[in-house]
């Protein structure tokens, strides 16, 4: 049985130098990279080498860079952080402004610290199409002034690979004096970053992880621009203070090697336009073969690798469970909430009817998703719905 898996926005297959990387880690950089002796240096020098591979993806400092165990730890080192650092000096600064749109990361980091009274969150209002609104956000940093926080707002949103308006958004928080992070998961490495660039949009806060563009599990990275200050959630002394721990140095070197690669395929500008037409394949063909299909969020503004679609009267866990006994393979909606029986909160959010957010589907690609998948995903769901769309009528 042909296989197909178009489930990157879970998780994407480590490439060939991420592995070679993490297999010389643990063969050969054992060693604790905090210890003073020759081995414990090398160790040391294949940290920090993994670090200045993952700051040119981003076009960063290395010192900007803070290793973490995952891209949800960078963005809780973030929210918590910057909370703490604040609390020591301007103890009134305890607004949170974010959205309905955010992954759970932080949705429920922002829920958590509001039951606790440690935090007041505010949603920004969204758009139709799955943006957040500019004048929303404007409104509220008028409205609360100096209580706010900080601002979080994804780069690209990982269910609808809607792009949100960073660069409007950053010079908002910036005329504002408002610290900004950006929930970058789906967005770094598989397009540009040049935070220090003279159009990068102004972030303050940089939250990816490695997984997510052919790296290994277990190592996320936070951006930190410098002067602004975070109060550390696990104290130490590695990561310049800001992050407590021995380092994985073997996720890590996977993390600057799947970086470096990241870096090479994006200086190739005809791999995003492969890509983005793969994904409209993906998509008018699914439309086109299975009536009533609706293709959630705005058309003009996603990223290249995400396609969500729902299937009015049908359930997105049916249509799941069918498409993987015949060897193709995604989510609905975000794949850490895919044990969910309820629709996302995202499309919710965004408007979508429940009747077609119960029935949707996320398809994710990578940039080796290959033709002959799309074709074969799009023959395999015009199947699959038309079966579930006779024995579900209605």
């Amino acid at each position: 049985m042909e296989q197909v898996y178009l489930d990157h926005h879970a998780t994407t297959r480590p490439c060939a130098a991420c592995v070679e990387a993490v297999s010389r880690a643990l063969t050969e950089h054992w060693a604790n990279p905090s210890s003073v002796h020759r081995m414990g240096q090398q160790a040391a020098h294949a940290l920090e080498h993994a670090r200045g591979q993952v700051a040119k993806l981003l076009g960063a400092r290395s010192r900007d860079i803070t290793f973490t165990g995952s891209g949800t730890e960078a963005i809780d080192l973030s929210i918590r952080g910057v909370l703490g650092a604040l609390a020591r000096v301007s103890p009134e600064k305890r607004v949170i402004i974010t959205s309905e749109l955010e992954h759970s990361a932080v949705r429920n980091l922002c829920k958590q610290l509001s039951d606790l009274g440690r935090a007041q969150v505010e949603m920004i209002p969204i758009e139709p199409g799955g943006r957040v609104s500019v004048d929303g956000l404007d409104a509220l940093l008028r409205a609360h002034r100096e209580r706010v926080a900080l601002v979080s707002v994804q780069w690209v949103n990982n269910e609808t690979g809607v792009i949100q308006p960073v660069h409007a958004i950053g010079e908002l928080c910036r005329s504002a004096g408002v610290i900004l992070h950006c929930d970058a998961t789906q967005w770094v490495g598989k397009m540009a970053t040049d935070l220090g660039g003279e159009d990068a949009p102004k972030i303050d806060l940089l939250s990816c992880s490695a997984h997510k563009f052919h790296g290994p599990k277990g190592a996320g990275a936070l951006y930190v621009r410098r002067g602004v200050r975070l109060l550390p959630t696990m104290p130490g002394s590695q990561e310049l203070g800001r992050r407590g721990g021995t380092h994985a140095l073997p996720a890590i070197v996977g993390m600057g090697a799947a970086a470096e690669a990241a870096v090479g395929w994006l200086s190739d500008a005809t791999g995003r336009e492969r890509m983005t037409t793969l994904r409209d394949r993906l998509e008018s063909g699914i439309v086109e073969r299975c009536a009533g299909a609706q293709i959630n969020g705005e058309r003009d503004e996603r990223i290249w690798s995400a396609v969500n679609v729902g299937f009015p009267g049908l359930s997105s866990e049916a249509l799941l469970l069918a498409l993987s006994e015949r060897g193709v393979y995604m989510s609905a909606g975000a794949a850490c909430a895919s044990g969910s029986l309820e629709p996302s909160p995202v499309l919710l959010a965004m408007g979508v009817p429940e009747r077609v957010a119960y029935g949707s589907i996320r398809l994710s690609l990578c940039r080796d998703t290959t033709e002959a998948e799309i074709e074969h995903g799009c023959d395999e769901i015009a199947r699959v719905v038309a079966q579930l769309s006779r024995a579900m009528p209605g």
